[in-house]
């Protein structure tokens, strides 16, 4: 079978009577209502709702095996390989699905706030209201015509288009599909928008490195004075939450690259979890959700079209995607020098990891490998009630090179620029899920404040005798009980327990991970 002539079969299926470009925002809402994808809701965002699939499907996830990509990809349960047969077969039945839709929407635009290191991209949907997600969260031109000295990745999004598995190699009707040689990635059988994100994060984190630029999980801010800051953290764990700060500019609250010059966001974008939102407590997220923005399966009352962000009919995994300018507080063009403070936020099932802790580079390379947090409801399918996990560099799925690349990028830029390292446990305390509480979100805000502006830096510590951690004694804003998780547990024999069961969890863990060194002696737990 010879290959698919990728290039010349984008170019002929743009070309169509069908295809739509760059629709501006308030014409592709029309778009959405017109075609019934979605609804108006009060604030003037656009609500739709995904069917089956209200998170990723991290199992239906592939990497074409090509000859450039073969000796560099980790293979494994997260990078599974396809054959490039199987991807010509499915790019030819989904070029051809694409073709005979009605409508096609495009958006051409660019992942990489710093122009030297950004990435062209298009994206081609079946949806409208998927083309108004990916202008909301990708890198919009500016008014000029794009030029790029790279050839663009494009996204074929067919949410209605199923795979046979018995035929196309795939393991259900669902398929994210990543050609590295042929700048191609095809999604289908799966209407979450997230997928179109996710799959761009998992090419940047696959180019950047070899530019020497650190791909990051993280969000990201800065304080007037200039002091960035980044927040490591899984879905659900406060990365969005934590760095829309009123008194600190957004950088970004996802995804980031962090060069020889300083830090840069790759999206233009957010995708914020809503589930709980109040204006109260997040009240930058609450009030950029408004016209142009994509509410994804929100309930919404029918006769006053006023989402109710407390209710997990469809999911608990409820989102918002805004563009960042959206928020009233960010730095433009969302750029920055090197961090002064890394932040890794977890979320503690167990609820025996302290609230916040100073690492040395050792423990951060080791508790940036680990990624230890829990899977919160609705962030994958199937995932009902939080669930104690590791995952590496705090993004497992969109890692396809071997973890020890990342890591080792960065511990030497912590060296190179001095940056303060802490944990934060945004979990439970006074016990594990179930029996203690989460977090106060007041007390974490309080704890980051001191970490960021360097109240933490000279202050009296303890080492914690399992995990090793340094925990500061006192935190302006923090009752000291709080800061010993042995000492909000009724029981501390079943807190040591407990303790002793996550540190071994631990030292299970990082025994998949190979050219480490000395690491897990001089980072992991004492025990």
């Amino acid at each position: 079978m010879n290959s698919v002539d990728v290039t010349n079969d984008l170019q002929t299926l743009l070309s169509g009577k069908n295809v739509q470009f760059n629709l501006s925002v308030p014409h592709l809402v029309e778009k959405v209502l017109d075609r019934k994808e979605g609804i108006l809701t009060s604030s003037g965002a656009v609500r739709a709702t995904t069917g089956t699939y209200t998170g990723r499907s991290p199992k239906d996830k592939f990497i074409v095996e090509e000859k450039s990509t073969k000796e560099k990809i980790d293979w494994g349960a997260v990078n599974q390989p396809i054959s490039e047969e199987a991807f010509d077969r499915l790019y030819t039945k989904v070029v051809s699905y694409l073709k005979e839709r009605e409508e096609l929407f495009v958006f051409e635009g660019f992942a990489g706030a710093d122009e030297k290191y950004r990435l062209p991209i298009t994206v081609v949907n079946e949806f409208a209201w998927h083309n108004l997600f990916a202008r909301q969260l990708f890198i919009r031109p500016d008014g000029r015509s794009r030029q790029a000295a790279e050839e663009p990745f494009t996204i074929l999004s067919a949410p209605n288009f199923k795979a046979d598995p018995l035929i196309d190699g795939t393991k259900s009707e669902t398929f994210i599909i990543v050609s590295f040689e042929k700048r191609t990635i095809l999604i289908g059988g799966t209407e979450y928008a997230g997928e179109m994100k996710k799959s761009i994060f998992s090419i940047m984190n696959y180019l950047l490195p070899e530019r020497n630029i650190l791909p990051m999980h993280c969000s990201a801010n800065i304080g007037e004075e200039g002091g960035t800051a980044l927040f490591f953290g899984l879905s659900g764990t406060g990365k969005t939450t934590l760095s829309a700060d009123p008194n600190r500019r957004l950088i970004g609250d996802d995804e980031h690259g962090w060069s020889s010059t300083g830090i840069f966001n790759i999206e233009g974008g957010c995708y914020a979890k809503c589930i709980h939102l109040s204006e109260e407590k997040e009240p930058q997220i609450y009030r950029a959700i408004r016209f142009g923005s994509v509410l994804e399966n929100v309930v919404v009352d029918d006769a006053t079209g006023e989402p109710d962000y407390d209710d997990a009919f469809y999911t608990e995994n409820t989102r918002a995607a805004y563009p960042i300018d959206a928020i009233d507080n960010i730095a433009l063009p969302s750029i920055a020098g090197h961090p002064q403070t890394i932040v890794f936020l977890t979320a503690d099932a167990f609820g025996v990891l302290p609230p916040i802790s100073k690492l040395t580079k050792e423990q951060a390379m080791y508790h940036f490998l680990s990624g230890y947090t829990s899977k919160l409801a609705g962030t994958e399918r199937g995932i009902t009630s939080p669930e104690a996990t590791f995952s590496t560099c705090f993004g497992s799925p969109f890692l396809p090179l071997p973890a020890h690349v990342y890591a080792e990028m960065l511990g030497k830029k912590i060296d190179e620029h001095g940056v303060s390292v802490f944990l934060v446990n945004t979990g439970w305390t006074g016990g594990g899920y179930g029996i203690g509480e989460r977090m106060s979100l007041a007390y974490t805000r309080a704890m980051v404040r001191a970490a960021i502006e360097g109240d933490l830096d000279n202050t009296e510590m303890r080492t914690d005798r399992i995990f090793g951690l340094h925990t500061p004694i006192h935190v302006p804003g923090v009752p000291d009980q709080v800061l010993d998780p042995a000492k909000t547990w009724a029981d501390e024999k079943e807190y040591e327990e407990k303790a002793i069961r996550l540190a071994n969890e631990f030292k299970k863990n990082f025994k998949k991970f190979s050219n480490t060194g000395d690491l897990e002696k001089t980072g992991g737990p004492l025990i």
